[in-house]
């Protein structure tokens, strides 16, 4: 059975980022906004499941079928790191194929930064002690 709550979170470790495209960005940073974002998760309520994958389209195959392995979720965020950049179009791909293989019936939701994926979540599943 599937927890109403359960959601799986899938972007690019920030050691896959190509920080020359984002002035003002760098690892430490990126890390702390989604450390930051995940947290808000958590206080809303959400079972949570992070899942960060390299930007190599068959290495990231990988992780997900590991950390999903045996686990059913109802939504899965994409993040915008991995949609919103063409260089990631083919790794963007491999992941909603993958996780439609692996989570049968699983729906998508998609953020613009770590600080909205609550809101993307929130579109389509209630968290705990909120219904």
């Amino acid at each position: 059975m599937i927890n109403e709550n359960t959601v799986l979170s899938v972007g690019l470790h920030p050691s896959a980022v190509d920080y020359s495209r984002y002035p003002g960005l760098d690892e430490a940073t990126l890390t702390a906004r989604i450390e930051a974002g995940e947290a808000v998760l958590r206080a809303a309520g959400f079972d949570f499941v992070s899942c960060q994958v390299p930007a190599v389209p068959d290495e990231a195959d990988v992780v997900v079928r590991e950390r999903v392995a045996g686990r059913l979720f109802r939504v899965a965020m994409i993040g915008a790191g991995v949609r919103m950049a063409a260089e990631h179009t083919l790794l963007f791909e491999r992941l909603v194929n993958v996780l439609t293989e692996v989570s049968p019936g699983i729906r998508f939701c998609f953020n613009t930064s770590p600080e909205t994926t609550v809101d993307a979540l929130r579109r389509w599943v209630e968290p705990s002690g909120t219904a």
